[in-house]
């Protein structure tokens, strides 16, 4: 039933490309060839533990450099994902956030969470932040505090300034290190950085995101010691068709045999299914007040896992905060911009090439060295918003986000599918039957994947044709209009169940004279082509509020309102803008019984049934347009 995966996020977030080479050395009289790197040539490895103010030690792997001449800034990620590798004789390939910054030079500090591999302690999923602790009360706030209050004190050669980094969940960290912040962090940069899990990754807006479901077991199972060796395990589902192996696993109580009861974040996310006090004391962005550090948030505009976190990071902190404090959108995937490959192509579209090496050689060490090695009082030379446009495919600097030059434009959903900025005096509906059993897949690929990535940018003329899919279109467009900020659909909808869900998907048609390039999969073109640009979801019953779900009055008219992380797209003279609503996104999130139950994973065989919904022609989708 199980199987032994090393984690994808271990292997995304740790060991990222690799660039041993190959050195002679003589022996004797024999000449022989030994893996090195630049790393191992050029710094000393230290591990050591840390004790916390409550006496807990943690994991923590120190990079020096072998020069000792100067000083250097120490780099912190902090990670429940491990230091690997462990041992001070064995290297990571690549040290910090990418190779410019190692390369010139800097302290480079991993940490193990507490509770996490070589940590001591309890593992708390998305700890809680707790606000004027006393005595030796802790979260990851004050661990981050003693871990730099003891490398400032204890290791040689540092300036007395540090910065702290990371993607996905060492995001999370690094954005955690701002709260009550040590004096010596200067610059912090997280990066598709977790917010609030009821809103990144696990859940989007109420609803389960059932192609996370494998990734429980990263985070739900406890070890009772240190331990460099991975106490976890993937379950085995016994296919490569993922859509089909949860259909036959519908409803969800079914693939309680896949893990064991002590998968304890499995239970929690079983337990929790509203924006109750578990979930609201794990959020973080609303601690983001009065930072001090300088920060840099980054985000792929294609981030399946966490694009919430990011935006809401950036803005609470514009907010609430008079610091430093920039914003970086490109055309990635989740952690790309870290990877170090030519050609960006997120699935059949192709970006640029070497997007990432311009970020990491341009933008991030420019931040770091500003702030850690150079005046911090002068000008960085960096926009406050730097974005990358995903239908022009270039970088534009603006010097707010969204800009200020950006108005609101409403586009009504109208009968014979068309969308338009003219609303009919009419009352007309245009109507779907919604079958769980037969849910609109959300990619055509028949693969299984840890987490989605891919189907971000992936041809959507597969939904458009299904009869479970609306669409509207406009006109082909006889000028460019960018799209830059948040998008608002403001649905009118009526069902004849109890529940629903609701997704909505934005979507650029390109021209039929689009010709293909070497990225796209050999069963597709770019004629005609449909990509998507954003999507989102919505579970019916948490419209008014996400904490106490309601179900809808049958065939009843109903306001549903469903907000859009933010796109910074061209949709180009001779393109269209489509816009499908629908019902099932299957299995990107579960099928939703539309029989409402208090809890969706007590759902049972016969609550799932087919049902008409209906669009009315009042519906509309609110634009974030660039003048």
């Amino acid at each position: 039933m199980f199987k032994r995966i090393l984690p994808i996020a271990v292997l995304a977030f740790t060991l990222i490309s690799c660039n041993k080479v190959k050195k002679s050395v003589t022996v004797g009289n024999v000449k022989v060839e030994i893996e090195t790197s630049y790393a191992r040539d050029n710094y000393t490895k230290k591990e050591v533990t840390i004790e916390m103010r409550d006496g807990i030690k943690l994991h923590t792997t120190i990079y020096a450099p072998k020069d000792t001449s100067k000083t250097y800034p120490i780099l912190m990620m902090r990670t429940p994902y491990s230091c690997r590798p462990y041992g001070e004789d064995v290297y990571k390939t690549n040290l910090g956030p990418n190779k410019y910054l190692m390369e010139e030079g800097n302290i480079m500090v991993y940490q193990d969470v507490r509770g996490r591999w070589n940590s001591e302690g309890v593992y708390d999923n998305m700890r809680a932040y707790i606000p004027n602790k006393t005595g030796n009360q802790t979260d990851e706030a004050s661990d981050t505090y003693d871990t730099i209050e003891w490398l400032i004190n204890n290791v040689e050669n540092n300036n007395g300034k540090v910065g702290t980094y990371g993607i996905s969940y060492p995001g999370f960290y690094a954005t955690y290190s701002l709260l009550d912040a040590h004096p010596a962090l200067k610059a912090v940069s997280p990066q598709a950085c977790i917010g609030d899990f009821f809103f990144d990754d696990f859940y989007h807006n109420g609803a389960y995101l059932l192609s996370y479901w494998r990734a429980t077991s990263v985070f739900g199972y406890m070890k009772e010691e240190p331990t460099t060796e991975s106490w976890y395990e993937f379950p085995d589902i016994g296919t490569e068709d993922q859509y089909q192996f949860f259909l036959d696993n519908m409803p969800l109580s079914k693939l309680d045999k896949y893990f064991d009861e002590d998968n304890v974040f499995m239970e929690q996310l079983k337990t929790h299914v509203t924006y109750d006090e578990f979930w609201q004391s794990r959020g973080i962005i609303q601690h983001l007040k009065d930072i001090k550090p300088a920060t840099m948030i980054v985000g792929g505009q294609f981030d399946a896992e966490d694009l919430y976190g990011p935006y809401n990071t950036y803005a609470s902190i514009e907010k609430n905060s008079d610091n430093y404090n920039t914003l970086v959108f490109g055309p990635w995937s989740h952690g790309d911009w870290a990877r170090t490959k030519e050609r960006q192509v997120i699935g059949n579209i192709h970006f640029g090439d070497n997007i990432s090496d311009y970020f990491q050689k341009n933008i991030e060490t420019k931040f770091f060295n500003h702030f850690l090695k150079g005046d911090a009082n002068g000008q960085t030379g960096l926009a406050e918003a730097h974005m990358f446009d995903t239908g022009k495919k270039e970088w534009v600097s603006f010097d707010s986000w969204p800009p200020a030059n950006a108005e609101k434009q409403n586009y009504f959903m109208q009968a014979g599918e068309r969308l338009t900025q003219q609303a009919t005096r009419n009352v007309a509906t245009s109507d779907f039957i919604s079958d769980p059993k037969k849910p609109v897949p959300y990619s055509e690929d028949v693969k299984v994947v840890f987490t989605p990535r891919k189907f971000m940018t992936d041809d959507q003329r597969f939904a458009s044709r299904r009869p479970d899919v609306l669409t509207f279109e406009t006109e082909v467009l006889e000028a460019d209009m960018t799209l830059a900020g948040d998008i608002l659909t403001k649905l009118n909808v009526s069902t004849t169940g109890t529940a629903a869900d609701w997704i909505v998907k934005v979507i650029d048609v390109f021209p039929a004279d689009t010709k293909n390039t070497e990225d796209v999969q050999d069963h597709l073109k770019l004629s005609n082509y449909h990509m998507l640009v954003r999507s989102e979801t919505l579970r019916g019953r948490f419209r008014n509020s996400m904490t106490n779900p309601e179900p809808f009055v049958p065939n009843q008219k109903t306001a549903v309102n469903l907000e859009l992380q933010d796109v910074f797209h061209t949709f180009k003279k001779g393109h269209k803008i489509q816009v499908q609503v629908q019902s099932t996104f299957f299995p990107y999130i579960d099928a939703n019984p539309q029989t409402y139950v208090d809890n969706i994973f007590d759902a049972k065989e016969e609550d799932f049934k087919s049902q008409i919904h209906k669009v009315y022609n009042d519906s509309s989708i609110e634009f974030t347009v660039l003048k």
